[in-house]
């Protein structure tokens, strides 16, 4: 719980700062990579990856809502785990909120481990052939991985303005970087593709079909969902926004909608020049990403341009994961269910170092493991089922919040029509169980290849293991009496 006198969490965050926490989250491996692995995880996805990925949109676009709904009524750090713990259960909040954290916790370190391969490649691009040598090195690319993450682990820790300096930027940068590719990939066509194939490799590809499969577009919807993921990093930072009630649901939409049509129009524009058949070809053989397929028909600055444009997006994620993961043991931390050092705030800085150093240290075990691994799809498989429950248990809270806690229920200032947030409320539940019942039963059913167990396994393990947790400190509460539950009736001191 809050003490008296202690040093407080500063509301520094302006609009743009938290939509570029949103946008920061989302883009990255999402935009560049999965797009076109797809061909090699989901075989027989063919040419409809653009179908399946507005189809993923419908139960994101609903958990969006949700999310900004909610976040007008309880603007705190850890927003996802004080929306569920406070309009639905406090165990369900904590199951909606470490599934998230576990999630992103994973991918932090995934990211920043396959930030290296795109430096690298820009190295080569630029001709700097001993340092792109050097980054291929094992130890160097896990140290450098393990660099990027303590050094924003650093910014963070500094404050609202030294992220703001590093995150704003970046963000402007890799639009404009990114615009390339649609401009690109609009400009040219499939048959000019044919023919720089033709001159660079001496190849003649020739193009293919595939029969539409349900069953397959559903499963790569699921998967596709992961490039969604990210808005939800905008609440956690609940006390630390300026005008909350208004900036939250605010930002949390304008990055919904405009990574939702950069990505579309991005994708699209790829796979406008080279054909469905070239990407499910050359990813069966290698990882492939967006500036790779495109190096066959751009002059090499353009190329250039858009590795530099790829490798921003992906480091651009680290900050923003790093200030969502941290929040959610701070508010855990405040509520009692970690241990209460986790939310100290640093006395100059104010900001919740010590969970910081915390989420840093989980984010480097994600680097291990996904250097072990050897398949960074492991990674992402994880982080979508465990949005995929915390959005579902978001979207839930939604529907019950005015009969758990009518107060709070009252707070809200966004989308006040009743009828409405039912709509949402219950359209994203059932697509969301929908959605986790597809890529679950795709996970369970697939062919393990590597030496790690199904992620849908993984998870269930860490849920129980995370659930035992709270049930002892649960008991405890318990033997305060009504008090020790009043903390999950009302919201957390400023």
């Amino acid at each position: 719980m809050s003490q008296p006198n202690r040093p407080k969490l500063s509301r520094q965050m302006g609009l743009m700062a938290l939509t570029a926490t949103g946008v920061c989250s989302m883009l990255g491996a999402s935009i560049n990579v999965v797009p076109f692995m797809i061909q090699r995880n989901v075989p027989g996805i063919g040419p409809y990856v653009l179908s399946a990925f507005a189809f993923a949109a419908i139960p994101a676009i609903f958990a969006a809502l949700a999310y900004a709904i909610l976040s007008s009524a309880m603007p705190r750090a850890g927003g996802s785990y004080i929306y569920v713990s406070r309009g639905l259960n406090p165990y369900l909040g904590f199951v909606a909120s470490f599934s998230q954290w576990f999630g992103l916790s994973i991918v932090i370190g995934v990211i920043a481990y396959i930030c290296i391969p795109f430096l690298r490649d820009l190295s080569s691009a630029l001709g700097w052939e001993d340092l792109s040598t050097t980054l291929e090195i094992p130890l160097i690319r896990v140290s450098l991985a393990l660099f990027l993450i303590w050094f924003f682990v650093w910014i963070n820790i500094r404050g609202a303005k030294s992220y703001e300096s590093i995150l704003l930027p970046m963000m402007f940068l890799m639009f404009a970087l990114g615009a390339i590719v649609i401009v690109a990939g609009f400009t040219f066509n499939s048959q000019d593709f044919m023919t720089a194939l033709k001159a660079k490799e001496n190849r003649i590809f020739q193009p293919t079909s595939v029969a539409f499969d349900w069953r397959i577009f559903l499963s790569a919807s699921a998967l596709l969902f992961s490039s969604f993921i990210g808005f939800d990093s905008i609440s956690q930072a609940g006390s630390e926004a300026k005008n909350p009630t208004k900036s939250l649901p605010k930002a949390i939409l304008l990055a919904v909608f405009s990574v939702g049509v950069f990505y579309f129009l991005f994708t699209a524009a790829v796979y406008h020049t080279i054909p469905w058949s070239f990407v499910a070809a050359e990813a069966a053989q290698k990882d492939i990403s967006a500036p790779g397929l495109l190096s066959y028909v751009l002059p090499t600055e353009w190329g250039v341009a858009i590795l530099m444009g790829a490798s921003i997006a992906l480091i651009n994620d680290l900050p923003a994961m790093l200030l969502s993961v941290s929040r959610l043991m701070f508010a855990w931390a405040e509520d009692g269910i970690f241990p209460s050092f986790i939310a100290r705030i640093h006395p100059q800085k104010q900001t919740p170092y010590i969970a910081l150093v915390v989420a840093g240290l989980m984010a480097s075990l994600g680097v291990l493991g996904a250097h072990f691994a050897g398949d960074f799809f492991l990674g992402i498989d994880i982080m979508v089922t465990s949005m995929m429950v915390n959005f579902l248990l978001i979207c839930i809270a939604l529907i019950t919040l005015p009969k758990i806690n009518p107060l709070l229920a009252g707070q809200i200032s966004v989308l006040k029509n009743r009828r409405l947030q039912l709509w949402i409320g219950w359209l994203g539940t059932l697509f969301l169980i929908g959605f986790i019942i597809m890529h679950t039963s795709k996970d369970l059913t697939g062919e393990v290849t590597h030496w790690f167990i199904h992620s849908t396994l993984i998870w269930l393990i860490v849920m129980d293991l995370a659930s035992c947790l709270f049930f002892i400190k649960w008991s405890k509460f318990r033997q305060n009496g009504p008090e020790g539950h009043e903390r999950f009736k009302v919201l957390p001191e400023e």
